[in-house]
C-alpha cells in the first residue's frame, strides 16, 4: 500500500528583494547569507523524512534552497512551481504600485504584461493534477506568492482568496488530505519557519 501524499512547500530563503519587498519574479537573485543559514536551520527540522520526490522551481534561489534544505537530493526542475510572472510590476513594491492604482491586489488584478490570476491558478491546478498521481512525502520548492496560490487551489478556494495567506522566506507550508477525510484536501501546517 502507497504511503499518502504530503506535499511539503517551502519558500525559497531570504533575499535581497525578498527582504525589501520587492516582486520578484523572473530575476534572477541569490539568496543572503542569512537567508542560506534560514534554508540550513529548515533542513536540519525535516531530518528524518523520507522524500519520495523533490521538484523546484526554475529559479535559482528556490534551487538554492532546496540544495541547502536537502543536500543529499537532488531537485527536478518542475516550471509550474516559478514565482508569479509581475510583468511591468517585476522589482517593484506593493506599496508603490498601491499609490498608482489604489486597492490592487495581485490575486485580483495580476500584472500588466504579466500573468493574469486565472493564468497563475490553472497553473497551480495543472500542478495539483500532477502531483495528485505521486505519493509519499514531496517536497516543493517554490516563491511566496505562487505558494499561496498553490495552498489555495489546493483547498479548492478561489485564487483571489491567496490574499489571506502569506509564506515567509524559508517557511514551509504542509498540504495533505484530511485524515479522517481522504476526500477532503487541508493545509495541515503553514507558514512555519521549523
Amino acid at each position: 500500500m502507497s504511503a499518502p501524499l504530503r506535499l511539503y512547500l517551502i519558500r525559497h530563503g531570504e533575499t535581497e528583494w525578498s527582504l525589501s519587498g520587492q516582486h520578484t519574479g523572473r530575476t534572477e537573485i541569490p539568496l543572503t547569507a542569512h537567508g542560506e543559514d534560514m534554508a540550513r536551520g529548515l533542513g536540519q527540522s525535516l531530518q528524518g523524512i523520507a522524500f519520495t520526490h523533490v521538484l523546484s522551481s526554475p529559479r535559482l534561489r528556490a534551487q538554492k534552497t532546496s540544495e541547502l534544505v536537502l543536500p543529499d537530493q537532488t531537485a527536478e526542475i518542475e516550471p509550474d512551481l516559478a514565482e508569479w510572472d509581475y510583468g511591468d510590476y517585476e522589482g517593484k513594491r506593493s506599496i508603490d504600485i498601491r499609490k498608482e492604482h489604489p486597492g490592487w491586489t495581485i490575486f485580483r488584478d495580476g500584472c500588466p504584461n504579466g500573468e493574469t490570476p486565472q493564468q497563475v491558478s490553472d497553473r497551480a491546478d495543472r500542478l495539483i493534477a500532477r502531483l495528485a498521481g505521486l505519493d509519499g512525502n514531496v517536497a516543493l520548492f517554490s516563491h511566496g506568492h505562487f505558494g499561496c496560490v498553490l495552498a489555495t487551489r489546493w483547498i479548492g478556494l478561489p485564487i483571489v482568496e491567496g490574499q489571506h495567506f502569506q509564506l515567509d522566506p524559508a517557511a514551509l507550508g504542509i498540504l495533505s488530505d484530511a485524515p479522517s477525510h481522504p476526500e477532503v484536501r487541508v493545509i495541515a501546517r503553514w507558514n512555519a519557519a521549523r
